[in-house]
């Protein structure tokens, strides 16, 4: 097992493993109707939430977090470590794959891309990971502008890819970034 890439302090942020006292905050925006918008998985079970959020801290594979600010949960941040694709052989767990929650009431004031940053950072300076990928519904300019704005590449756009319940197909945007890319920006 990897040891956790937490806690880190971002400005006035503190990203950490979550624990249980977390889990009223988190189910509190994270069934926002405003949130689910964009969201394939357009509720969580609380039951389920609690599973998947204390079994972070000893998953070999998932490190995710949460965000505070003043000490207050602000975020979450989806970091899983997967096998990159490939034929038989292939290394294992060398790639990323990270997402971001903001509760809305904490919306536009750039936690979503210090969050997107910081998770970044925990890839590939923490976790050794040799590429990260990231994707949003093309028409969430919210996520889109993390994304954009976090300084991952825009590689694929996928036409009708992802189901919306009340939009009908859409369009999904995949973002990559790699480990000398990271390199390369964080040294200049």
């Amino acid at each position: 097992m990897r040891p956790s890439p937490w806690p880190v302090r971002i400005d006035d942020l503190l990203l950490r493993d979550p624990v249980e006292a977390d889990l009223e905050a988190l189910l509190s925006f994270r069934n926002d109707p405003d949130v689910n918008h964009f969201m394939v998985r357009t509720h969580v079970d609380p039951d389920d939430l609690r599973r998947e959020v204390l079994a972070v801290p000893t998953s070999p594979t998932e490190f995710s977090c949460v965000v505070e600010r003043d000490g207050q949960v602000v975020a979450i941040g989806f970091l899983d470590v997967v096998d990159g694709p490939g034929q038989p052989g292939a290394p294992a767990g060398t790639d990323g794959l990270i997402g971001y929650i903001v509760d809305p009431r904490h919306a536009r004031q750039g936690i979503g891309t210090a969050t997107a940053r910081a998770l970044l950072q925990a890839c590939f300076e923490g976790l050794g990971l040799r590429r990260v990928t990231a994707a949003a519904y093309a028409d969430n300019p919210g996520s889109v502008g993390v994304l954009d704005a976090a300084g991952m590449r825009r590689e694929r756009l996928e036409r009708q890819a992802l189901w919306h319940h009340q939009l009908g197909w859409l369009d999904e945007v995949g973002y990559a970034l790699l480990a000398e890319e990271w390199a390369a920006r964080t040294e200049a």
